[in-house]
Formats: C-alpha cells, structure tokens, sequence
C-alpha cells in the first residue's frame, strides 16, 4: 500500500497547486515536464523488460495479449465507460452549476488516475514484491495531471483521490494475498513474475511514447499479455514434471 499512500499524496498535492494557480500554469512547462517524465518512463520499462529470461515469451504473450485486447476493444469499452460515468454524474446535478464542475472533475481524474496498464502493473509489483517504484513514477504522473486538471477543471480533482484508494490500493491487497498463497517464497525471482514484469515492461514503453507524443499507442488493448506471460511461464516449467 506504500505506492497508492504515495499516490494520494502527489495528487491531493498537485490538485492543490493546480487549483490555486488556476489557468496561470503555462502549457509550454507542462509540455516540458511530460516529456522528461516521458523518457524516465521509457527508461524503466526498459530496465523491466530485459529482466526476461525467454524474449519468446514477452513477445508471444505482447502479440496475443494485443490479438485479444483488440478483439475484446479494450481501449474503446473503457472509454466508453468513462463517458457513460460523466454523464450519468453530470445529470446528477441540473440545477448546480458548480455541482457538475465537481463531478466532471471527480470523473475524468478518477479514469485517468486509475485507468491504465501503470495502475495495474504498478499495484500488482506493489503487492507482489513491495517494489512501488512504478507507483512512484505513476505518482509525478498523476501529480502534475492534477495539477493541469484542477487548474481547468477545478477542486473536484482532488476527489479522485478516493477512488485511488480503493481501486489501487484493493488491486495490491489482492495482488498480495494471491501472492502469499500461490507464489511461495522468492516472489520477485520466481519465472512466472520474471516474465510478467518483461510483458510489463514493453507495456511501460509504448506509455512513455504516448507521453513523448512519438506515438498513439493503444496500451490498454495490450493488458492482456500481463496474464499471458506468466501462465506460459509456469506451464514451461510444470511440462517437465508432468513427463516424469
């Protein structure tokens, strides 16, 4: 749970000076700042991929993972969702001008703050290994895109905050009770969640150049092979055993 308290700290922070500042934050320093944090992405999912044992096993589960996220239109439904959320909130308050203000708020923080393949990977690794670096470069993230939402959209932002603690930080515990029970010891070394960071690595890079504006990458429509690497993994090393 480090990573998510570290995480409502940078936004409760950044939401803060965002709603001070109001429109005065210049777009130029936004710009700048992103793509710095941008290439600081592309660097740790670089450091997470080449922990891979079999580079066959990232790639299939990459191109499978992508096969199924585009099939099941991952990306579009949670978007979806998103609109669905915002406009079932926005009616909520017809007579409030302020009261939409919030919710529109709330909304669109609460799906970009939780809403990703960074979320997941950061969380599970969190619960997994009690590593929350992914979570802390998640958290500059989420820092100054609160402070850019809350100096357009207002407080609201700052709400969010509740829906990271719930959503992040149930995704760890389950993260961290599965791995009590399943994983056995030596979690971080262990083939199955070797291969997991890998494929989770590659997922890190395509958001880093979502970030550096080099390419629209669909990462969501990839998060299957977050599961898929680890299973192909542990089947790798159950086969011998079954031809004993």
């Amino acid at each position: 749970m480090t990573g998510t308290i570290i995480n409502i700290v940078a936004v409760l922070i950044g939401g803060s000076i965002g709603a001070l500042l109001g429109d005065r934050l210049p777009t130029r320093t936004r710009e700048t700042v992103m793509h710095g944090l941008g290439l600081v992405t592309l660097l740790v999912g670089l450091q997470m991929a080449l922990k891979t044992g079999n580079v066959l096993i990232v790639m299939g589960s990459v191109l499978t993972g992508g096969v199924l996220g585009e099939a099941w239109r991952i990306e579009e439904r949670l978007e979806g969702l998103g609109h669905w959320f915002e406009a079932r909130l926005s009616r909520g308050h017809p007579s409030s001008a302020e009261g939409h203000s919030i919710s529109r708020a709330f909304v669109t923080a609460s799906l970009i703050f939780c809403v990703g393949p960074l979320t997941v990977l950061g969380s599970i690794q969190d619960g997994l290994t009690g590593d929350y670096r992914l979570l802390a470069i998640k958290s500059i993230l989420d820092g100054f895109a609160g402070m850019a939402f809350a100096a357009a959209m207002g407080p609201g932002v700052l709400l969010s905050t509740l829906t990271i603690l719930v959503y992040q930080g149930g995704l760890s515990l389950a993260a961290r009770l599965m791995g009590a029970g399943l994983i056995r010891g030596a979690v971080a070394e262990s083939p199955p969640v070797l291969e997991m960071t890998a494929a989770g690595g590659v997922l890190i890079m395509g958001i880093g150049l979502v970030l550096l504006e080099l390419k629209r990458v669909r990462v969501a429509n990839l998060l299957p092979a977050i599961g898929i690497a680890p299973l192909v993994a542990w089947l790798i090393e159950a086969v011998p055993q079954w031809l004993r």
